[in-house]
């Protein structure tokens, strides 16, 4: 197999992405000293502060997507934005890009980008019972950014890992296209997974810290490990992403009540601000059983126990419908099971109630591939193609369908566009096998 640009150029290639020259820039930069925004010592990082903020630019969308996108909820994210703005400015980096949305993942977390892009899980939300504790959330996640942790950790190699995300190809009822998810999935797992407990303390002070400039009690940190600790004793398959990204203990829970008694014991006398919670996340906490059914349809899924899993998410479309992560869920457990033509009708249910969200028109195009319509599934693909830019994966998919419909050089530049990122795998020798056959290989 060819290990250079050959094929490409000679397919005609296209200039280097803003994506691959942020991936080329971070696999060559060099690790340097800078004084931490926190305390000012001298810190060790991995990437700049405009890498940082790259970061943010050229990963979360593909992050958010890979968690079903923000909710449909304009007055729910408008809140829980409304409550970072109003700590962001009082941190040792107000000037960063922060950001805040609610995602329709139904796992229990909060994660954040280097330059402050953060994602609320709607799992994490509607356990939550008051400001102060969602303000604690957010504040941690601030507490990360602002000690600049991902920089610490090599921030390159985290760009690389994703940049090169998606190239994997999962191939189940048909040789390419019956996917439920293409290239594995990206979760907060892989970004947060360097944390060490320390960095989690330091993240768990400066959110206390934080919370309280922005007029919180500082009690909110404490409620909030209670509730973490309290449900990984009840429900341990529940936290597993939060607790394998922000190691837990009841150290922790400890150290910020001891915080709470003493440095911040002032505070305590604040509102939490619980019924504005109440109020302002009603819409959401209304379909909490739906969520709770999705949570234990997704467990069931991970343990191949497709049958129990089908019923869960049944479960949660007969309390609501048009929940998008629902039908998207539904599909992806269909699929698994073989059932391709009626898991896109469930895709194709999720693409009509929420457009703008990616996943389901890669799960319907991948579906119609395996579904030998390969006009539908180009279709569906180049329209994630176009939302989120630059999955490899996605590449070979659209090559497979454009041979399907007899576009021999359209496809041979996708394979060559595929190679050019993936030169392993069985999707890498099936696209050489073909550049081969055509005659634009040796």
């Amino acid at each position: 197999m060819p290990t250079n640009d050959a094929l490409a150029l000679r397919l005609g290639r296209q200039t280097l992405s803003r994506r691959d020259v942020l991936w080329f820039f971070g696999a060559a930069a060099l690790s340097g000293c800078a004084q931490s925004p926190v305390g000012g010592k001298s810190i060790l990082v991995g990437m700049s502060e405009a890498q940082e903020r790259a970061v943010d630019q050229e990963v979360a969308p593909q992050q958010f997507s890979t968690d079903l996108g923000p909710i449909q909820d304009a007055q729910v994210n408008s809140y829980v934005s409304s409550i970072g703005q109003r700590m962001d400015k009082l941190t040792h980096r107000p000037n960063m890009p922060y950001s805040y949305r609610v995602l329709n993942a139904n796992y229990v977390n909060a994660y954040t980008f280097p330059g402050g892009a953060m994602g609320v899980t709607r799992g994490i939300l509607v356990d939550l019972q008051d400001e102060a504790e969602l303000a604690a959330l957010l504040g941690h996640e601030m507490g990360h950014v602002n000690a600049r942790h991902a920089a610490q950790r090599q921030g390159q190699s985290m760009v690389a890992s994703v940049a090169m995300a998606g190239v994997g190809i999962a191939a189940s009822s048909s040789e390419w296209g019956a996917l439920a998810s293409i290239g594995g999935q990206l979760g907060a797992s892989l970004l947060l997974s360097g944390y060490s407990r320390e960095n989690e303390r330091e993240a768990d002070a400066l959110g206390q810290e934080y919370m309280v400039r922005a007029g919180y009690p500082a009690s909110g940190m404490t409620q909030l490990h209670e509730l973490l600790v309290r449900q990984q004793k009840e429900q341990p398959g529940m936290l597993q992403t939060m607790f394998s990204t922000h190691p837990m203990s009841v150290e922790r829970r400890d150290t910020a009540q001891k915080l709470a008694n003493t440095q911040y014991a002032a505070s305590l006398k604040r509102d939490a601000n619980r019924q504005r919670f109440m109020d302002s996340t009603a819409s959401l906490r209304r379909i909490k059983p739906t969520i709770e059914a999705c949570q234990n349809g997704e467990t069931a899924m991970a343990g191949k126990a497709y049958d129990k899993a089908e019923g869960q998410f049944r479960n949660a479309l007969q309390k609501t419908p048009r929940d998008y992560a629902s039908n998207v869920l539904m599909g992806q457990c269909l699929e698994a099971q073989g059932k391709s033509r009626e898991a896109l009708a469930y895709a194709n249910a999720a693409k009509e109630i929420y457009p703008q969200e990616a996943q389901a028109h890669k799960l319907a195009g991948a579906l119609a591939l395996g579904l030998k319509d390969p006009a539908s599934a180009y279709a569906n693909l180049d329209r994630y193609d176009r939302m989120l830019p630059g999955d490899a994966g996605i590449g070979f998919l659209k090559g497979v369908a454009l041979e399907g419909m007899g576009k021999r050089q359209e496809a041979a530049q996708q394979y060559a566009g595929y190679l050019n990122k993936q030169r392993q795998g069985k999707a890498a020798e099936y696209a050489y096998s073909r550049l081969k056959g055509w005659g634009y290989a040796k």
